[in-house]
Parts: structure tokens; C-alpha cells; sequence
């Protein structure tokens, strides 16, 4: 929060990198870090390096005015947004409109969001689109009973999807790859996945059910 730009040197931060991930929650955080975050953004571009954000809004930390005012100019840095849909309406023909409008505005390359159920707290479906501007994807769903903790869920699946879009052939496989990965998280206590790409990918490639168990 009280990090200013002298503080790092982001060219030779993203000099070889692939992939810079940033969430929303860290330009609500102060206005140095709104600051930081777009410059972090712009050496990006310079090197190259493709660019994705967690669409994740914080209404304790910033007002949706704020938050519009900061979020927006940044999005021209950014070819992946993720967005969290969460109620009962997660019917992804619903949101094929938003993605579309989305991604003509930005210039997104791909649009991605998770769709929970919320049965209860120990009790939730699961499951994600994507849109690479032609085609939409939409993953199989996993039925997640017990939950054992949802802390980092949404991490998880941020995690899975650059891992799948830099190493899969298709959005298809890398969607199924993130979905998978965080249905998982939602088994395991803490902030961290501790899962292995072999069990992942066991999970994304076998119970057509998508039941998970532990």
C-alpha cells in the first residue's frame, strides 16, 4: 500500500517473463498501488508479456465509482480478464452477450469466468466458460460436497487457467485444467493448492460426473 515506483524495477521484472497475473483487489489497496499496478501493466506490454486480471471487486475497500474509474483504463493493458458469477443463475448462455461486448470494447483475446452454485456453504456446483473472440467453451460442472475450504478458490482457478492457456492446445483443455485444479482447492485446507498436474489432470480427464471426492 505504501510501495512507491522507485521501489522496483518492473522492465527487469518482465524481461523473459510469460505471463503477468494481477488481481482487482490490489489497485483498491491505496493509490500508489493503483499506480504501481499500471505501471507494472505497461512494462509488461513492452516485453511482450501477455497480460490477465481477476475481476474480483471489493466493496470494502472502494466504492463501484472508484473502482470503474481505476479498473477501466487499465483493461487496455490486459488480454485475460476473470470474472466470479456466483448465484443461482449460472447459465452460461446467459452471459455469451457479455463476453462478446467485452471483448469487441477491450480487445480481450480471452474472456473467462467461473459459475457457483450455492447450494449452502458445504455445497456448491462448479464450473467456468471462456471465449477467445470465435468460440465459447464451457466446462463440465463439479458437484463440491463437502466443501472444505473456499479460501483461494478463486486463486486456484487463476493459477489453472495460465497454466492451461500456456501449456494446452486449446481454451477447451486449458479451461477443464483451471476448473478441475479448483474444484480441487476446495477439498484441501489453506490458502494453497496442494495438488500435484497429475492429479489435476486425473480429475479434469476421468469422472464424467464430476464428483469430487477425497
Amino acid at each position: 500500500a505504501e510501495a512507491d515506483a522507485a521501489d522496483f524495477d518492473f522492465d527487469a521484472i518482465m524481461e523473459g517473463a510469460d505471463w503477468f497475473h494481477w488481481s482487482g483487489i490490489t489497485p483498491a489497496i491505496s493509490d500508489k498501488a493503483a499506480e504501481l499496478t499500471r505501471l507494472a501493466c505497461e512494462a509488461a506490454k513492452r516485453h511482450g508479456v501477455t497480460v490477465s486480471v481477476d475481476l474480483n471487486f471489493r466493496k470494502k475497500l472502494w466504492t463501484k465509482e472508484k473502482a470503474q474509474s481505476i479498473m477501466r483504463p487499465l483493461m487496455q493493458y490486459v488480454d485475460v480478464p476473470d470474472a466470479d458469477v456466483e448465484g443461482g443463475h449460472t447459465d452460461a448462455e446467459g452471459y455469451k452477450g457479455i463476453f462478446k461486448a467485452m471483448a469487441k470494447e477491450f480487445g480481450f483475446k480471452y474472456v473467462i469466468s467461473t459459475l457457483r452454485e450455492s447450494f449452502s456453504a458445504t455445497h456448491n456446483g462448479w464450473k467456468a466458460m471462456i471465449y477467445n473472440g470465435e468460440e465459447f467453451y464451457e466446462s463440465k460442472r463439479y458437484d463440491i460436497n463437502p466443501i472444505i475450504d473456499r479460501v483461494g478458490g478463486g486463486d486456484s482457478f487463476s493459477g489453472g487457467i495460465i497454466h492451461g492457456l500456456l501449456t494446452k492446445d486449446n481454451q477447451g483443455d486449458a479451461l477443464e485444467f483451471a476448473v478441475a485444479a479448483s474444484a480441487l482447492k476446495h477439498t484441501i485446507n489453506g490458502d494453497f493448492n496442494l495438488v500435484s498436474i497429475e492429479e489435476v489432470e486425473s480429475l479434469a480427464g476421468g469422472n464424467a460426473n464430476g464428483r469430487v471426492q477425497r
